[in-house]
């Protein structure tokens, strides 16, 4: 309680965890709420939750009630996943990748990630790995990995947005979230977009969430 009062007037760092991943994870308590973040970035709850929130708005809670196969890369401590069922109410199979361990230790610990365990599946499995072997659809992907503040390459390539593409339903969306901090992830960005063929998607981005997010939309039309 003290430190939940004492985040008000300045952070304090409840635990830090090592992480494969993202070399060291913090969690911290920020205005009376827990956090994680890596050493440059916000990684779960906070200024993320705020971001991913705003992409799922932009596709629609109403819509993506009605869905029936949610596929989350990158489950983090669950942030995202606490939106979907707690703020949404969406109550439908979701599938969630994660291949940190630390992060999933830290979202069962600290942020009770067990307690949405109905019609959800963790696989702790690099998420390429995921995607290449799934033999599901689903209406909505959700994009949010990241290796401190970068991005793995293999996101961007042609073979896994393919294989994206594949596994997408028909007026599915994928939702994903990147980080532009210059001109060389802004020209990725564009060059990424180009991957998806315009008769076959719907693509809209939303620059500068929280001053270095850039979200897509992609809606796959047919």
């Amino acid at each position: 309680m003290i430190k939940r009062i004492l985040s008000y007037f300045t952070p304090i760092i409840e635990k830090r965890v090592p992480s494969k991943v993202s070399q060291r994870l913090e969690v911290t308590w920020v205005d009376g709420n827990l956090v994680v973040d890596t050493k440059h970035t916000n990684y779960s709850y906070g200024n993320l939750e705020k971001v991913l929130k705003n992409g799922l708005a932009f596709i629609g809670f109403e819509k993506i009630k009605k869905m029936n196969n949610v596929l989350i890369l990158g489950l983090g401590a669950g942030g995202v996943l606490k939106t979907l069922r707690d703020e949404i109410k969406y109550q439908n199979n979701i599938d969630s990748v994660e291949l940190d361990e630390a992060i999933l230790f830290i979202g069962n610990k600290y942020f009770n990630l067990k307690q949405y365990h109905d019609n959800h599946t963790i696989h702790n499995i690099d998420a390429f790995e995921f995607v290449l072997r799934s033999t599901n659809s689903y209406d909505l992907i959700i994009i949010d990995i990241f290796q401190d503040a970068r991005m793995p390459a293999f996101l961007f390539e042609s073979y896994f947005v393919e294989k994206l593409q594949q596994i997408l339903n028909i007026n599915g969306f994928i939702l994903f979230n990147t980080i532009v901090l210059n001109k060389e992830d802004e020209v990725r960005n564009e060059n990424y977009s180009t991957l998806f063929p315009k008769e076959n998607y719907s693509i809209r981005a939303y620059p500068k969430q929280q001053k270095y997010n850039e979200l897509l939309t992609i809606k796959k039309l047919q």
